[in-house]
């Protein structure tokens, strides 16, 4: 009862009404109508109540020092002006801290819907091969060892070992590769990735919630509890503050024996502008943020990004466009590029692989002449096989050529190795002779990717990649960019640990764009997912999210971190100056619990008016710029 009352109380309606009723009693007197002192019962009633009970709360359930915060010191405040006859100072000090409050709270709810999207991507059933019949069972049925069958298209529901048959997996949900990955007998399968092209069987491995898919859950929920709110810079002030104001104020007393003057110090003493330093300031950062299309989804992460000096970056989709595209088209015999390039896209016109398709679609969008097709097949794994103006050809990869007795020489064996190492793919072309020529393929780097760095450097902010890639590619995209510090062939649970490590030394901000990454965007301090490209629950699962794939908003987010801390920390040097100041007036006699209240207000309106200019600050590579 007593929460639903406070509830009430606390809402934006009736905190309003209470500052109306407020105004009434400090202006109506003033025009003959001495009545309306009493006018301020009403803000103290709505602004006070949820005070007491604040404070009250946290006396009841926090430990140790924690039960002191300034809800408890502007409870005294506000009972020590009631006790004295000034309404209008008692129902000042409530008010201040009630819109300090709705502040803060406006700023830190969080959407919260990842993780039943991420459950939604288990499927419900599987098809068990037992007895040599298959049968369609739930997936809590199937046993580590069974058989099951997974068609092109599905997706897998557990963990195993291909036992029958080859195929390409869309296993992007657990690494984030932009390729699929060729899988043949014996090679592991993970739960949640989607069998793309042939029929194959698997032993399960691993079920329930051992399975790869169930330990992303488990991670992102995990990461999710370890969230702590952030503790007000008032209630950790508290402490002592509210012991140093009693002193001051019995001490007041003591010598000049005038309780007017001890009240009058808790009311000046009151952190009202302290409280609102930081939502206010939150709040203008938020609001010129969301102009620049980036979405903060709290205070305490626009907070902690202005502490971060080390940011991880996914690859694929983040600083890459996440697509395929013709990297280089190498004739290795008497033909021209665009000859390579027609017979390649003639070829692979009807192919279903990636590789293939992004041949296909470059080869109709330079207006290539595109020939006849006969007998075409494709092998599942390895490439495809057409006939070509009475020529057959074979496009794939070194298994698929040497299958067809074709012979890799050393020239062509020095290509490949050099695209590996830079992290291409390659189809190899061939007739039933020889390798005619080589084709690559690459994800393409964002082309604003390498000054991106180069900002954050400025920045004091190191880079980190982090990628489920191999090796070889992660390695020449980050020689691309600027990237020093590298780690690949990561697996979900191997970005979070990474990011753990690094969190031991710094803050760490993660960015990232798949599902893949969001247990990662949940461990770091920060988590940034790429709006427009990225996964749902990698969004609900980050603090800040790009509505734009623009990777440049990164170094203004980490700028406008940074002055939105600035601006905090000046905000709270104001409030204590202004305090020290007042305090000593109220000491002295000059101030009276109204007047005292007044200058308190002032001051809270000094920080939200220094708060407020963050909205119209804008950005120049770094540097701040004012508005008009």
């Amino acid at each position: 009862m007593f929460a639903k009352a406070n509830a009430f109380l606390s809402g934006w309606r009736m905190t309003w009404i209470a500052g109306v009723f407020l105004g009434g009693s400090f202006f109506l007197p003033m025009i003959g109508y001495p009545w309306a002192e009493n006018l301020a019962w009403v803000t103290v009633v709505v602004c006070g109540l949820p005070l007491l009970y604040l404070s009250a709360i946290r006396l009841i359930r926090n430990k140790g020092i924690c039960k002191i915060s300034s809800a408890l010191l502007i409870s005294m405040a506000m009972i020590a002006a009631l006790l004295i006859g000034d309404l209008f100072a008692a129902g000042e000090v409530a008010f201040i801290m009630a819109i300090g409050a709705l502040l803060e709270d406006m700023t830190t709810n969080r959407a919260k819907q990842g993780l039943k999207k991420l459950i939604a991507l288990e499927p419900e059933t599987g098809r068990r091969i037992k007895n040599n019949q298959e049968n369609i069972v739930r997936v809590t049925e199937i046993q580590k060892g069974d058989i099951l069958r997974i068609v092109p298209g599905e997706t897998i529901p557990v963990d195993g070992v291909i036992r029958a048959g080859e195929t390409s997996v869309d296993q992007s949900v657990m690494t984030g590769e932009s390729l699929p990955v060729d899988k043949a007998v014996g090679d592991t399968v993970f739960s949640g990735t989607i069998n793309q092209f042939g029929a194959i069987h698997i032993q399960t491995t691993k079920i329930g919630e051992d399975s790869s898919l169930q330990k992303l859950i488990r991670m992102v929920a995990d990461a999710e509890e370890k969230q702590a709110p952030t503790q007000r810079i008032a209630d950790k002030a508290a402490s002592w503050l509210v012991p140093v104001a009693l002193m001051i104020a019995i001490g007041t007393y003591f010598f000049t024996g005038d309780i007017v003057r001890a009240v009058t110090v808790l009311v000046v003493f009151c952190p009202c502008a302290l409280v609102l330093a930081t939502p206010t300031a939150i709040t203008a950062a938020i609001g010129q943020a969301t102009k620049h299309g980036v979405i903060i989804k709290s205070g305490e992460a626009l907070e902690k990004m202005g502490k971060v000096n080390t940011i991880a970056f996914d690859k694929t989709g983040t600083l890459t466009y996440g697509r395929l595209e013709i990297s280089d088209v190498l004739p290795m015999a008497d033909l021209t590029s665009e000859e390579l390039l027609a017979i390649a896209a003639s070829a692979e016109r009807r192919s279903e692989h990636p590789l293939g398709k992004a041949i296909a679609e470059n080869g109709k969008a330079k207006g290539m002449p595109l020939y006849d097709v006969s007998d075409f097949s494709m092998i599942v794994g390895k490439g495809v096989v057409a006939t070509i103006k009475d020529m057959k050809y074979v496009l794939g990869n070194e298994k698929l050529l040497r299958e067809a007795g074709i012979t890799i020489t050393g020239q062509v064996e020095q290509v490949l190795e050099k695209v590996r190492t830079e992290g291409k793919a390659a189809v190899i072309v061939a007739n039933t002779a020889n390798v005619i020529g080589i084709i690559t393929l690459s994800d393409v780097l964002r082309p604003d990717a390498a000054d991106m760095v180069q900002t954050l450097a400025g920045l004091n902010t190191e880079v980190v990649l982090l990628s489920g890639d191999n090796q070889k590619a992660a390695a020449y995209f980050a020689e691309q960019i600027g990237i020093k510090k590298i780690a690949a062939d990561l697996l979900p649970e191997d970005k979070v640990k990474n990011i753990v490590t690094l969190k031991r030394h710094n803050a760490v901000c993660m960015i990232g764009d798949g599902v893949n990454d969001a247990p990662a965007l949940k461990t770091a301090d920060v988590g940034v997912a790429m709006g427009v490209i990225g996964s749902d629950i990698a969004i609900e699962a980050a603090d800040v999210a790009l509505m734009t794939d623009d990777i440049s908003k990164i170094p203004y987010l980490k700028w406008l971190s940074n002055a939105t801390v600035r601006t905090i920390k000046s905000a709270i040097l104001l409030s204590m100056t202004i305090n020290f100041v007042a305090i000593l007036l109220s000491v002295q006699g000059v101030l009276t619990p109204t007047t005292g209240a007044l200058v308190h207000n002032a001051g809270s309106c000094f920080v939200v008016l220094l708060a407020a200019l963050l909205y119209d600050r804008k950005y120049r590579g770094g540097q701040p710029v004012m508005t008009s």
